[in-house]
């Protein structure tokens, strides 16, 4: 050791214990050991390059097991028409149910190899949790708790909306302050029922809550006027009005008591599928924006030159590859399921009993607010 080195090495000590005994403990600075390194290593013969992090426990295992099964298992609803609806035939509808679809087009390239199971307000998370769907997509609103407590995360909103409030057109009820000491029906366990809470009490306003369990539950009790009013999201009491044995008498009092976005939810620690999910429902949405559809799909792939469309239905980029799937993925969805607009209109439309004007579901460019990043 030279001498340089010792007094070097002499120095650090004695500034070490100077600032020990000022009571101050010296700082670890873990990013310079690493720049120092770095320059020490740029200066030696190349290395071997460093093993690659391992993958979170189960990345990639969701779909393994989908592709081994041969379907997705979907949690979706069966009692809301234009969202998840179980008709008489035994078919289910509704834009959740179709956005399942598109994810096991996606995967398969087939639509049909999809299984909805029903799930409730109170088990919906659950079911997601311990594997019994691979998706929960039922008209579920994205929140921080919901998104951190779980063990769940959302991946994205395929329906913006908001809360309201449905009460008989002859009661002249106006806002919410008309509804003070009445009994509004409202579904237990749900982001509703704490909205109502919140609302009612920001007025200074009583009311008698009366909960249920099920949606069909809470719209039975409305419907036999053992409650003045019902609330949940406006989309929903569109859905259920329409199911009503007089729908027009009935009316949504203009009051919007929240921000309601709905969206798919995946198990946490699998990235891989986390992203399949969340690209099937922005390829609908690019789709719609770069003027795709199911009718002209094949042709916009053979004669487009826009460099985004051509990412987008997989004639160059490899994007399918990068999430492991096919690279026709997003054009599998398009022509047999549709871009967002064709699902939208189709379950939500004018020509439907379930109209919701698209509002904040219209493209960016249309006055609302959906927008896909960029596919490349």
């Amino acid at each position: 050791m030279t001498n340089l080195m010792k007094r070097a090495i002499v120095g650090s000590a004695s500034a070490l214990l100077a600032l020990s005994a000022c009571g101050t403990p010296p700082p670890v600075e873990v990013t310079r050991v690493v720049e120092v390194t770095r320059v020490v290593q740029s200066a030696a013969p190349a290395a071997a390059a460093p093993a690659a992090a391992a993958a979170p426990a189960g990345a990639g295992a969701t779909l393994k097991a989908i592709q081994a099964r041969g379907k997705v298992v979907c949690g979706g609803n069966n009692s809301t028409p234009g969202f998840g609806f179980l008709g008489k035939d035994g078919q289910f509808s509704g834009i959740d149910i179709d956005f399942c679809r598109a994810v096991a087009t996606a995967v398969f390239g087939d639509p049909t190899k999809v299984e909805i199971k029903p799930t409730t307000s109170a088990n919906r998370f659950t079911m997601l949790q311990t594997g019994e769907v691979d998706l929960l997509i039922r008209n579920t609103t994205y929140t921080l708790q919901r998104d951190t407590e779980l063990g769940s995360d959302f991946v994205g909103i395929n329906f913006y909306d908001g809360q309201g409030m449905t009460v008989p057109k002859a009661s002249n009820y106006k806002k919410l302050e008309d509804l003070k000491d009445k009994t509004i029906c409202v579904q237990k366990g749900t982001t509703t029922e704490l909205n109502l809470a919140d609302q009612m009490g920001l007025r200074k306003t009583a009311y008698k809550p009366l909960v249920f369990e099920t949606a069909d539950e809470v719209w039975g009790a409305y419907e036999a006027e053992r409650c003045d009013a019902i609330t949940t999201d406006k989309s929903g009491l569109i859905s259920r009005m329409s199911l009503l044995k007089k729908p027009a008498d009935h009316v949504i009092m203009d009051v919007t008591m929240s921000k309601e976005p709905l969206g798919p939810m995946v198990r946490h620690g699998d990235n891989q599928w986390a992203d399949i999910v969340r690209w099937t429902l922005l390829a609908t949405i690019a789709a719609e924006e770069y003027g795709i559809n199911s009718k002209n799909a094949d042709q916009m792939l053979a004669e487009s030159k826009d460099p985004e469309t051509q990412r987008l239905l997989g004639k160059s980029g490899d994007m399918g590859k990068k999430l492991g799937i096919d690279n026709a993925w997003a054009l599998n969805i398009i022509k047999k399921v549709g871009n967002y607009a064709e699902i939208y209109d189709r379950n939500l439309g004018p020509n439907t009993p379930t109209h919701i004007p698209r509002g904040l579901n219209s493209l960016y460019t249309q006055g609302g607010i959906l927008y896909s990043p960029p596919i490349r």
